[in-house]
């Protein structure tokens, strides 16, 4: 970027303080944010006229003011595609944590506690056969379900439109219209959808009643998807088996009553933690300030697709 542009890096892997977000919009004509960066209205209000595009460092945008940014005539991008794989080999391997208690053994191993082999100790749960539900079948949730076939796990979904007919054959993956009725019946929920003010607690404390008390929830995609309060209840008090969970409504805060439970696997939002991500990441953001510093529309405009 610094050989391309005029750049001023936060180069100190920290979240910018308000203040110094509303000073770089002052002048900047592009801003790079990432997903801990809050561009709120009360920010962009403070944006000099030069500031045209906002060039997100991610796939997820919910920290973005939309609609403000739209008002004032400023372009959002994002990095669509380039964490597809490593956030769905992440899902899966927190599927496998959970229903094999992997984390469990670990922490056992380094208690000093365990005594040995025995015939019922630390029991799970086979894989094969079992029935996965991904809340939100996009890019990410069809690549975890290419990796869960290969477990022997019996796809199925919930989607706000069912895939086409090709696409349900190659995933071999059966759509749910109706998402209270999925739930019901799954074995582990897989959370894929992007957080929006639609899907703001689309696993409410009613929905998390309808899982069976044996069902596990994952959730990669963002935190207030879930009624986190309602999900740490029902986990303590055994009405759900067990939860992997990169992400937390509150984040960086996690709930110290997570952190107490053990049938729970934590992880701090490294689903797309990849060097290889990253790199590909900033390429992209990099395409799309050049194609616009060209005076081209950028290949990931956000808003022109939502609205």
């Amino acid at each position: 970027m610094m050989e391309l542009f005029d750049t001023r890096l936060n180069d100190d892997d920290r979240p910018m303080g308000r203040d110094e977000l509303a000073e770089a919009v002052k002048s900047a004509d592009v801003l790079v944010p990432t997903l801990t960066d809050r561009i709120d209205k009360a920010i962009l209000a403070q944006a000099g006229e030069s500031l045209r595009l906002i060039a997100n460092f991610g796939t997820g945008v919910d920290h973005i003011d939309l609609a403000a940014a739209r008002e004032r005539g400023v372009t959002v991008t994002n990095t669509p595609g380039v964490l597809t794989e490593d956030t769905a080999d992440m899902t899966m391997a927190l599927i496998l944590d959970v229903i094999r208690r992997v984390s469990q053994g670990e922490r056992l191993i380094r208690s000093g506690e365990w005594s040995g082999w025995s015939p019922t100790h630390m029991l799970g749960h086979r894989l094969w056969g079992k029935r996965l539900g991904i809340v939100g079948m996009g890019r990410i949730g069809s690549a975890l379900a290419r990796r869960a076939r290969g477990f022997g796990l019996s796809i199925h979904y919930h989607n706000r439109r069912q895939l086409p007919d090709h696409a349900e054959q190659e995933l071999e993956a059966t759509w749910w219209e109706s998402l209270d009725q999925m739930l019901a019946r799954m074995d582990i929920i897989s959370v894929n959808c992007p957080h929006t003010p639609a899907t703001f607690h689309l696993l409410s404390a009613r929905r998390l009643k309808l899982l069976k008390p044996t069902a596990a929830i994952v959730n990669t995609s963002r935190g207030e998807v879930i009624d986190e309060q309602a999900m740490t209840r029902m986990l303590k008090a055994g009405e759900i088996a067990g939860a992997g969970l990169d992400v937390f409504e509150h984040e960086p805060a996690v709930n110290p009553k997570l952190l107490a439970l053990g049938n729970v696997v934590l992880l701090p939002h490294m689903g797309s933690a990849t060097i290889e991500g990253r790199i590909d990441m900033g390429e992209k953001v990099i395409i799309n300030i050049k194609t616009y510093a060209d005076g081209h529309k950028p290949p990931d405009r956000v808003i022109d697709t939502l609205l």
